[in-house]
């Protein structure tokens, strides 16, 4: 089979044509593809990090989720433990009874500094209270039970100077903090 000059230049053209339709698929079509898939790679392969610290975050969530109840029953503990009032009108007669109860006739609370307390709708407050004619032993006691039975309180300072004239006696001194309401 013979071609004649027609049918070589249509298969000429016919072949231009097709490197044309090859070239354009390559260069216009697949090319971009490609780099658009290489760029979704590396944003999913940069997003990776974020997907963990995000699930990361989740699962503390959840976590806190589930101790919310026992958190939100503790603090209703803590704020039905305070009296309702100001502070300055419950806090010294409690401390008056409790030492009068552990055997302690003499205490006077004087409050020392009012200040706000890292936990929201709570203050901090500093009190001093002098303890005049104490005995040693019974002190001990008196602090012991009051650490134990008063989770709000804190004491700060104990300062114990034994008297001259009635050396079975000491003077104390002590500096406690209390969380009370806002």
């Amino acid at each position: 089979m013979k071609l004649d000059s027609e049918q070589i230049k249509k298969i000429f053209a016919a072949l231009l044509v097709l490197a044309f339709i090859l070239y354009a698929y390559f260069a216009f079509l697949l090319g971009p593809l490609q780099k658009s898939q290489q760029d979704a790679t590396a944003g999913i392969a940069s997003l990776e990090p974020q997907i963990a610290d995000a699930k990361k975050q989740i699962a503390r969530t959840a976590g806190l989720e589930k101790e919310a109840p026992q958190a939100t029953a503790f603090l209703t503990d803590i704020k039905n433990s305070i009296p309702d009032g100001a502070p300055i009108a419950w806090f010294p007669p409690k401390m008056t009874e409790f030492f009068r109860s552990q055997g302690i006739e003499k205490c006077t609370t004087h409050l020392v500094s009012d200040g706000a307390d890292s936990m929201p709708g709570f203050r901090r407050m500093v009190w001093s209270i002098d303890l005049p004619k104490v005995e040693f032993i019974p002190l001990g006691v008196a602090i012991s039970h009051l650490e134990n039975n008063e989770p709000l309180l804190n004491i700060l300072n104990v300062t114990i100077d034994a008297t001259r004239e009635d050396a079975q006696y000491q003077h104390a001194t002590l500096v406690l903090a209390t969380l009370v309401k806002s």
